[in-house]
């Protein structure tokens, strides 16, 4: 019988002050990985921002210290310093209280990207340290916190001074905690294209960024005059654009609506959006509102120049949009987002906002551009000839399969049907796809072996896609279809399996042929990604035989130079495993297989835009912009040699 554990009144626990978010980061900042990590800088950079859109700062620094802290210094007003009535310095207040904060107050901010008054006292809960300097009413104020506790005392109620100012502003200077991040080493290229994206999007504001680390002294600044027209024109840099950039800006229901974009000889859409200066990667009601509204009004226009006859069904959404670039940026008093990571708009009053502004505006400027209007719809008109036959192959390659998921002759499917509990591992090689079949728990782990490496998804054509071998059994074996430019046939709620894991040998080739399926998944299956059921085996690199006693896997050189220093003196044989081939089925069930034992990597998109620019970049077929690239990051590359 199973032992009962006690619950009563001693069992409820009320978590204090910023405890909470020290148990939970995850409910606050998305995760504990380096995406999470970077969320705290969008958060104190985000406060800055909304002191720009209140008219009251226009220049924004961030610094990555040395010593591994961040520096988020503006020229606003100064967080307030004077006494509030919870009997402490509204300052500290805060910086020490959930919910806390002047955007509840529209007089104080129209708009913010910062809704919750969350911000700023999770990233000081999180932090080793925060250290706070406010200039303001001719004094610089001081205060510093550790581990989210005030360390300074206050000097009857009032923060200390450390001297007199001409300016105003706030700058806040903060240590990730190591014992709650994985880890605390800032990504550069991750906070540069998001402090870009930003200038883009306040046309006023200058945003200078320096890191300061491991000797460096980079510093960028940015400051984009254009806008989202010059937003656009970045997107489209390394393209064939079709037209100059198209920009209109209106308002409706106290709800600021910008809206640039531009087409490209290419089918494909890339829409993105802000609410707020806050980027939307799951996009929302304001996506919504733009899309359903620009779609009837590019299918009246076709209807009235004859694009499209009487007897012809209206060019999708998809058809409309293929080729477009498009940046779509609101100003909402109240909005409402899923999640404090605000990645999904929420607000009914947006997406008619959006909608209404749209149809005025490109109404608008399409009677007055004829030439581009045509650009448009001819753009829509050869998407929809290419998605008739591409359906057509669809359904010869994909309805019709040559064999069913069962007895697809590549997989060695599991026992169990429950999706919850099933994996599937695709394994390169037929000789650890056989170590692989042999190793397996049958019940719930299928494996899926390649031949060599995919298709390179990115430079090739849907048809060619889909008729390649190794890509068609993965899409018949996930049973969730694939989702492209001309259609969307993709169901998440059919997958067959919780974990996608790719188990890859750790070398080069190993790493492109992971590469290769990652660029799959990401244009064809995206959803896989961000819902989390992609991962990466890491299967060790070395097993250590000691001359007595038991021996150790180890995954990485950094942990076998730990484990020679911890047995210096000692000896031991270092097998390396230049394959997964070459592990025979016990080990490699120990090592990559088994639940309880195993390594694997959650793969997470940080910024669906910087990730789209990097695919198109590393895996496309212009030659210059990877050359560039590779030029630009030599220094940091990892050779395995």
């Amino acid at each position: 019988m199973t032992k009962k554990i006690d619950y009563s009144e001693k069992s409820i626990r009320v978590l204090e002050g910023l405890e909470a978010v020290r148990m939970r980061p995850g409910m606050y900042i998305g995760s504990t990985g380096r995406k999470g990590l970077n969320h705290l800088i969008y958060e104190i950079v985000d406060n800055s921002v909304d002191e720009h859109l209140a008219g009251c700062c226009d220049k924004i620094i961030v610094v990555l210290e040395p010593d591994g802290s961040c520096t988020v210094s503006d020229n606003g007003r100064g967080i307030p310093v004077g006494l509030h009535e919870k009997g402490m310095p509204a300052e500290r207040l805060v910086f020490t209280t959930l919910h806390a904060g002047g955007k509840f107050d529209n007089n104080v901010y129209k708009t913010s990207g910062g809704l919750h008054g969350v911000g700023s006292s999770v990233v000081n809960a999180l932090s080793s340290y925060m250290d706070v300097r406010i200039s303001r009413d001719g004094y610089i104020h001081h205060d510093r916190f550790e581990r989210g506790v005030p360390v300074i005392e206050l000097e009857n109620g009032k923060l200390p001074v450390l001297g007199k100012t001409k300016e105003t502003g706030t700058s806040i200077n903060f240590l990730p905690d190591s014992e709650i991040f994985e880890t605390t080493r800032f990504s550069s290229s991750d906070l540069k294209s998001r402090l870009h994206e930003t200038a883009y999007l306040n046309p006023n504001l200058t945003i200078q960024f320096s890191d300061r680390r491991d000797g460096r002294d980079e510093t960028v600044v940015f400051h984009e005059p254009e806008g989202i027209v010059g937003f656009v024109r970045d997107l489209n840099r390394n393209r064939e654009v079709l037209h100059d950039p198209v920009y209109f800006k209106g308002e409706s229901e106290n709800i600021t609506v910008e809206v640039a974009f531009q087409y490209i000889r290419e089918f494909q859409e890339n829409v993105l959006g802000f609410c707020n200066n806050i980027y939307n990667s799951e996009g929302g009601t304001h996506i919504t509102g733009f899309k359903t509204q620009f779609t009837m009004v590019m299918n009246n226009y076709a209807r009235e120049l004859g694009v499209l006859k009487e007897k012809d069904s209206n060019f999708t959404g998809a058809d409309i949009r293929n080729g477009m670039t498009a940046v779509i940026s609101i100003k909402h008093p109240d909005p409402r987002f899923e999640g404090q990571t605000k990645t999904k708009l929420d607000n009914p009053d947006a997406s008619r906002a959006v909608a209404k502004v749209t149809g005025e505006e490109v109404t608008h400027y399409f009677d007055r551009n004829l030439p581009v209007l045509k650009t448009v719809l001819e753009c829509a008109e050869r998407s929809a000839k290419i998605r008739r036959s591409e359906e057509k192959a669809k359904t010869n390659m994909l309805v019709k399969p040559k064999y069913s998921f069962d007895s697809n002759g590549k997989l060695a499917n599991c026992e169990k049907k429950d999706p919850e509990k099933c994996e599937i591992f695709i394994v390169e090689g037929d000789s650890a796809g056989g170590s692989a079949k042999m190793a397996r728990d049958r019940n719930y782990q299928a494996i899926f072996p390649i031949r060599g490496k995919i298709l390179n998804v990115e430079k090739a054509t849907i048809d060619k896609v889909l008729a390649n071998a190794e890509i068609k059994g993965m899409i018949n074996a996930f049973g969730c279809g694939f989702s492209e430019g001309y259609g969307n046939d993709f169901d998440i709620t059919k997958l067959r399996y919780n974990k996608i894991i790719i188990m890859a040998d750790a070398d080069v080739d190993g790493a492109h042929i992971s590469t290769l399926l990652l660029t799959l998944f990401y244009r064809f299956m995206p959803e896989l990604i961000y819902q989390g059921h992609v991962y990466i085996a890491m299967p060790p690199l070395y097993k250590t035989i000691p001359a007595k006693g038991k021996g150790e896997y180890l995954y990485d050189d950094k942990a076998l130079e730990r484990y020679r220093k911890k047995h210096q003196g000692q000896k031991f044989t270092l097998q390396r495993y230049k394959g997964l081939g070459e592990m025979d089925p016990q080990q490699l069930w120990d090592t990559t297989l088994n639940p309880e034992t195993r390594r694997m990597r959650l793969v997470e998109i940080e910024d669906a835009r910087l990730a789209s620019e990097m695919t198109e970049i590393l895996m496309g077929t212009s030659v210059p912009p990877r050359k560039e690239f590779i030029y630009e990051h030599a220094a940091d590359a990892e050779l395995d040699v």
